[in-house]
């Protein structure tokens, strides 16, 4: 199995740059309802995760809760809990099974380690059910 077949390319994902600002951050998020995006850096390449969480705390804990003030400060500044990890696209369903276990989704980078999508973890589970579990071809399971 090609893990490519469960990627969202890039260019349907929701993401950010190291460059933008907390505010623009913010307002992308609130946008696209995500309370999880990928941040990528100035070349393209995958540089972490920021959440909802993060941005919260940095606001309480850095930056006087004043949304002019968020105009000012690039994403790069911002702490993060933690990041999801990326694989390459040549991983195998094994790995993005074992990474999905503890993240939404999986970033996926390419041989010059460039953000090229994701994959997530309701396409994993899609695919496992529908090529493991339902071998009886009875109906799959489509939600939204």
């Amino acid at each position: 199995m090609n893990v490519v077949q469960l990627l969202t390319p890039k260019s349907a994902v929701a993401y950010l740059n190291e460059k933008m600002t907390l505010r623009q951050a913010l307002e992308k998020m609130e946008n696209h309802r995500y309370t999880c995006v990928p941040v990528l850096n100035a070349e393209g390449g995958y540089a972490g995760t920021i959440t909802e969480g993060d941005l919260l705390w940095a606001i309480k804990n850095k930056y006087n809760l004043n949304l002019k003030n968020a105009e000012q400060i690039p994403l790069a500044d911002i702490a993060r809990k933690r990041d999801y990890q990326p694989v390459n696209i040549n991983a195998h369903l094994n790995e993005l099974v074992v990474m999905a276990m503890t993240q939404n989704f999986v970033p996926m980078v390419d041989d010059r380690e460039a953000f090229i999508g994701i994959v997530t973890r309701k396409d994993i589970l899609q695919y496992c059910y529908s090529n493991f579990i339902n071998k009886e071809g009875t109906e799959e399971v489509h939600t939204s």
